[in-house]
C-alpha cells in the first residue's frame, strides 16, 4: 500500500492502474490485453534485452528489461519493425560518432558531450542563424556567469521547485552556490540594474550559454538528454500593451528558422493545471490573463492550437512549436513563454507616461531550446546528410592521381577563398575508395579532378544522392553552391 500511495502521489491525476495476469502483477498505466490468446501469434515479437537501474539510479540494483511489441495484425507488426530499423539507422549516437561530430569521455563524465571541430561548426552555424534573425528585431547580446548564489533561485522560486536537480557548490566560506539550471533570473537581474522609462521598452536580451541539470544516469541518452545543456535563450522585458507585438516577432523568427530545415510546425498551447495551482507561481487571475493573451495571439495568427493542460512552465503558459521529422515522429522544438510572475517576484517595472511605477511582463523565448537535443533531432531527421548550408564539409576535392594534386590544391584554395567549407583528399588511394569514403561522410559534393578537368578549368561533380552530374566550370560550380547556401534550401 505504501508503494501504491507514493505512485499515486507522483501521478498527474492522483490515480494508479493495477493489472494482473495469472501470477504476474504490474503497476502501470496500461492497457493490458486480458489474455495472450487475444494476440495473433504472427503479430507480436520480443525485440531486445537491456539492463536498467531501479528509478534510473545507478546506486540501486540493476534489473533486466525485456522489450517487445504487439499488434492486432501481422501488417501492423511489420510496419512497426520497418520503422524501428529506420530509427536504428538514423540513431544520432551512431551517426555522431561515424561523422565525427561529438564524443564522450569516462574521465569527463556521462551526459557531458565533447564537441569536435565539425560538430562545433554545425552548432555555430545554427546559433549564428538564430542571432541574425534576432538581431533584425532589436535583440542585444548579454553574458552571464555559470554559477550563482542560491539566494537568486530562492527569490525566483526555482530553488524550491528544482533544488533536487541542481549541481550545488559549497564554498570555503560556507556559502551555497549552484550551477545555473536556467538563465531567466540572471537576465531579470540585468534588467533590474537601473530604472527604465517606458520609452526604452522593450528591452530584449539574448545569450547562448550552458545550463546544468543533475539528470539521473539512467535517463541520459546520447546528446538528446544531457547534463550540460546549451540554450539559445532570450528574454523580452516589455509593457503589457507590447506583449502581442513582441510574441508575433518571435513567432516570425521561429517560422523562418524552421523553414530552413524543412520542418512544418504545429502549435500547442501549454496551460496550467487549475486543480493543482500549488505547482505554479502566482494566482489564478494572473494565469487566466496570461493564458487568454496567448489564445488571442494564436487566434490572430489564424493558427490551430491543441490546448494541453498541465504542460505550462511553473511561472507561465507557453506556445510550444511541434515539428514532425522525416519519419513522422513529433518533437517539441521552439517555445514562447509569457511570464507575469517573475516580474512580480523581482519587482521589475518601468516608469510610465504619468511618472508612475508600472509592472512589466517578461517573455521567455528559445528557438532551438537545447542545442544538443535539437542537433540530435536534426541528425536523425537528415540521417546525417545535412543540407549544403549546414554541412560541416560542403565539398571535397578528389584528385585522380598524384599528377592532379597540384590542380586539386588550386581548386581547394579557390573554394576556400569563396567561403566554401572544403577538404581535399590527397591520399595515395584509388579514386573509387576516396569517393566511397566521402559518400560515407555524407559530403554534399564530391569534385573529381584530373588532366581533362585541369585543361577545361572544370571539376567533375558528383552530388550526394544523385550521382555524376558531369563536367562543370569551376566558376559555375562556385556560383551554384553559394546560391544553395544563401537560400538555405533543405
Amino acid at each position: 500500500m505504501i508503494k501504491l500511495k507514493k505512485t499515486a502521489e507522483k501521478s498527474k491525476d492522483g490515480k494508479v492502474s493495477f493489472y494482473k495476469i495469472g501470477g504476474f502483477a504490474d503497476l502501470c498505466k496500461g492497457p493490458h490485453a486480458k489474455n495472450t490468446k487475444d494476440l495473433p501469434l504472427d503479430s507480436w515479437k520480443l525485440t531486445r534485452l537491456a539492463g536498467a537501474y531501479w528509478k534510473g539510479d545507478s546506486a540501486k540494483p540493476q534489473m533486466q528489461r525485456i522489450y517487445g511489441v504487439a499488434f492486432t495484425s501481422k501488417k501492423e507488426l511489420e510496419s512497426c519493425l520497418e520503422l524501428q530499423k529506420e530509427v536504428e539507422k538514423r540513431d544520432h549516437r551512431k551517426l555522431g560518432a561515424e561523422l565525427d561530430l561529438f564524443t564522450f569521455s569516462d574521465l569527463v563524465g556521462s551526459g557531458l558531450p565533447l564537441w569536435t571541430p565539425k560538430g562545433t561548426l554545425i552548432r555555430d552555424i545554427l546559433d549564428n542563424f538564430v542571432w541574425e534573425l534576432r538581431k533584425k528585431h532589436g535583440y542585444q547580446r548579454v553574458d552571464i556567469p555559470h554559477i550563482t548564489k542560491k539566494d537568486l533561485y530562492e527569490k525566483s522560486g526555482h530553488w524550491e521547485k528544482f533544488k533536487d536537480e541542481l549541481f550545488k557548490i559549497n564554498t570555503r566560506e560556507g556559502h551555497v552556490f549552484a550551477m545555473k539550471p536556467m538563465n531567466c533570473p540572471h537576465h531579470a537581474q540585468i534588467y533590474a540594474r537601473k530604472t527604465f522609462s517606458y520609452r526604452e521598452l522593450p528591452q530584449r536580451y539574448t545569450s547562448t550559454t550552458k545550463v546544468y541539470r543533475d539528470e539521473q544516469t539512467g535517463e541520459l541518452a546520447g546528446v538528446s538528454r544531457v547534463r550540460s545543456i546549451t540554450q539559445d535563450d532570450a528574454h523580452v522585458f516589455c509593457r503589457y500593451s507590447q506583449i502581442k507585438e513582441e510574441i508575433l516577432k518571435i513567432w516570425e523568427i521561429v517560422s523562418e528558422f524552421y523553414k530552413a530545415v524543412g520542418f512544418g510546425l504545429d502549435i500547442r498551447l501549454s496551460l496550467r493545471d487549475p486543480k493543482h495551482m500549488e505547482k505554479y507561481l502566482g494566482n489564478e487571475q494572473i494565469w487566466e490573463k496570461a493564458e487568454n493573451q496567448l489564445r488571442d495571439i494564436i487566434k490572430e495568427k489564424k493558427a490551430k492550437a491543441v490546448e494541453t493542460v498541465g504542460e505550462a512552465a511553473f511561472y507561465g503558459p507557453k506556445i510550444d512549436f511541434m515539428a514532425k521529422d522525416s519519419i513522422g515522429r513529433e518533437w517539441q522544438v521552439a517555445t514562447i513563454q509569457l511570464d507575469m510572475n517573475l516580474p512580480e517576484r523581482f519587482d521589475l517595472s518601468c516608469v510610465n507616461e504619468k511618472g508612475e511605477k508600472e509592472r512589466i511582463a517578461m517573455i521567455h523565448a528559445a528557438i532551438m531550446g537545447s542545442i544538443e537535443r535539437y542537433l540530435s533531432i536534426l541528425i536523425e531527421h537528415f540521417a546525417g546528410a545535412f543540407p549544403v548550408w549546414l554541412a560541416p564539409v560542403q565539398a571535397t576535392v578528389v584528385p585522380i592521381s598524384d599528377k592532379s594534386t597540384s590542380y586539386g590544391q588550386s581548386v581547394y584554395e579557390k573554394l576556400a577563398k569563396e567561403g566554401i567549407r572544403v577538404e581535399i583528399d590527397s591520399r595515395s588511394e584509388s579514386v573509387g575508395k576516396k569517393i566511397r569514403d566521402a559518400e560515407l561522410q555524407k559530403i554534399p559534393y564530391i569534385l573529381v579532378v584530373g588532366e581533362k578537368e585541369q585543361k577545361a578549368k572544370s571539376v567533375a561533380v558528383r552530388k550526394r544522392g544523385k550521382g555524376d552530374e558531369g563536367l562543370v566550370k569551376l566558376e559555375k560550380f562556385i556560383e551554384k553552391i553559394k546560391k544553395e547556401v544563401e537560400k538555405k534550401s533543405s
